[in-house]
Formats: C-alpha cells, structure tokens, sequence
C-alpha cells in the first residue's frame, strides 16, 4: 500500500516541490530528476542553484525530522555531510547542498583506492567519535539485529528462490543469528552509519569525500560501518586488504579512544561475524527491493554478497552447520536464477598500505 500510494502521488508530489523550492529561492525554477536510492526518497537538482539539491521524502516512509537532526550531529563531530539550506517537515521536503555525482567506487582504481580509502577511514573514525545521543539515535540492540536477520527467510529464501525451510533448518538458523548477534553485542558501541559504503560516499568539487544517506544512523558495533566500507556490497577488494586496512582501523580507533586494545584475531573475528549478518541481512533486502520496490538493478549485485557469506560462514568451525547448509541448499538455487553469476576474485586492484 505504501508504495502504491507513493507511485500514485509523485507527481503531484513533484509539483509541490517544484513551487515550494521556488518561494524559498524566490525564482521559478526547473527540477530534473537524479538517479534515486534504495529508500522512497526523490532528489532533483535544480536549474538556477546547481549547488542545491531538492529531495522529496515522503513522510509516510522517510523521516526528515531525523534526517536533519543526524545531518547536525555528524556535522558537529567533523563529518563531511551536506549543509541544509530549508526544510519543510511536515511535508518531506528539503534544499540541502549538492556533492555531484563523483561515486567512490567511480572514482577507484590502482592509483587512487589508497588515497579515496584513507580518507574513508578518518571520515569513519570521525562518525564513530560522535556523541552516542540514544535519545535521538535508536540502539542496534538484539531485537533490532534479528529484526534485520529475519528478512533472509522473509525475502529471499522463501520469495525469491523458492525454497522453504523446514523446522530443523528454522531451529539451526536461530542458533546461528542468535550468535552473530551476541557477537555484535560485546564490541565496543558507537555511533553508526549503517550504510557506510561506495555509493554513499562522493568526492566532492574540492576533491574531499562527503557522506549521505546517513538518516538509519544508530548506535551499534564498531566494526558493523568498517564492514560495510570493506566488503562493500558494490565493490570487491582483495582479501590481503581488506585485512590489512581492517587492523589499520583497529589501530587508529584504539588510538582515538574508541576502543579498548584487543587482540588481532578476536577483533578480525568481530569483523568477519559482523559483516556475515550484514550479508545475510542484504539479501533479504535486494530481494525485497526486487519483489516488492521494482528495484531490480541490485539483483546483479547479488552474487557477490552470496560470495561473502559462503567464504566467511566456512572460515569458523562454530559456523559449518550454516556453511554446509548454505552450500548444499542455497547456492544451488542461486545458481539457477538468471541473474547469478561468478564472480572475480576482486573488482578493484589495489596494492600498498595506507
């Protein structure tokens, strides 16, 4: 219901943007349509002021109120987020500044992956410094991480490959989030992005890296941001990085205070299981975009998560249940899709260390 109520007043919805933009830039002005997000959200640049954005979010799906008021905490804490030039709340709608459309996975080769991951590291030991304000930030507490976990049977088990689970493989998937999620529980919290990734980082005019897409921040595991950056969703590093930039982070948010000196093995443990209940969370919801949103452009990122998960789950021996049963029952059934295929061992090469 929501996204047909959405489809039949975008229009409308446009025009009232189109006249509210105008009255606060005191001009007619022209919209033009920019790729949009995974979420509800509609940005547009405007013809007169083409460092603004106007965005339409509709506030029975986007909450703008937040999205302003974490645009100020991340600001306060030294991140690189876009100044907001006028908001109408109750109508969901907003001019804030416009960072281009430079994407950090665009602008990734083997000359600058050095230097562009760099700064996303600093850009996110900065947001993990932010005041952790649980008044306005929710808690990515237990019910929060199942709530995410349970969209992999919800979506795309049962939806999209056609499969369902019997009471065994309920019981054995149960145990296994419960773990992740206990895992997730005992590292350090701190404010998160929870989608801190290439397509939510642009290099902006001056060439320094802005953030967006910031609005779902809580309070949550440290490495749950590290994660996302590292085994991006959209872009594949080679494994000796993603490790060594993986302890290179440890090592700054150790000396930033953020965490408590650790162990190597337990805090690459941290990563890897954090990052496994992403990847099983983000295949319920490129299904769910699919199924549901008609957003079908993320089926072909697909296989690359699939390829997180397999290489992870078979890594622990407290995960091999899992790993097997996702071997023998899943990927069979990815592979029959159109959508599948392999993939390489990495999409970028990068050699060095920051």
């Amino acid at each position: 219901m929501l996204e047909r109520a959405w489809l039949d007043s975008k229009q409308e919805r446009e025009d009232a943007l189109k006249l509210w933009a105008g009255e606060v830039l005191r001009q007619p002005i022209t919209l033009a349509r920019c790729a949009g997000d995974a979420g509800f959200r509609r940005y547009y640049t405007v013809d007169s002021a083409p460092e603004l954005l106007a965005v339409d979010a509709p506030p029975a799906s986007e909450n703008t109120p937040q999205f302003v008021q974490v645009a100020g905490l991340l600001r306060g804490a030294g991140v690189a987020v876009p100044d907001i030039r006028a908001v109408d709340a109750s109508r969901g709608f907003v001019l804030l500044e416009n960072f281009g459309s430079r994407e950090f996975g665009a602008e990734l080769d083997s000359e600058s992956a050095l230097t562009l991951y760099g700064e996303a590291l600093f850009t996110l030991l900065a947001i993990a410094q932010a005041p952790k304000d649980v008044a306005l930030l929710p808690v990515f507490d237990e019910a929060f991480i199942c709530r995410e976990l349970g969209l992999f049977a919800e979506w795309f088990v049962g939806p999209l490959l056609g499969l369902t689970l019997n009471a065994d493989e309920k019981v054995m998937l149960e145990g296994v989030f419960g773990r992740l999620a206990m895992r997730a529980l005992e590292q350090p919290q701190v404010v998160m992005h929870r989608d801190f990734h290439s397509r939510n980082l642009l290099i902006k005019a001056d060439g320094s890296l802005g953030v967006i897409d910031f609005q779902d921040a809580v309070v949550g595991p440290v490495t749950y941001d590290l994660v996302s950056l590292l085994r991006d969703c959209y872009v594949r590093l080679p494994a000796a990085d993603v490790r060594r930039w993986a302890l290179a982070y440890g090592d700054m948010a150790i000396d930033a205070g953020v965490m408590l000196p650790v162990n190597p093995d337990d805090y690459l443990r941290d990563f890897d299981w954090m990052g496994l209940q992403r990847h099983i969370k983000v295949l319920g919801v490129f299904a769910r975009l699919h199924l549901r949103d008609g957003k079908s452009t993320y089926l072909a990122d697909l296989p690359r998560v699939i390829l997180y998960v397999q290489e992870v789950a078979a890594s622990y021996p407290e995960l091999q249940d899992f790993a097997a049963w996702f071997a023998a029952r899943i990927v069979p059934a990815c592979k029959a899709q159109s959508w599948y295929q392999s993939q390489p061992l990495s999409d970028v090469n990068v050699m060095g260390v920051i």
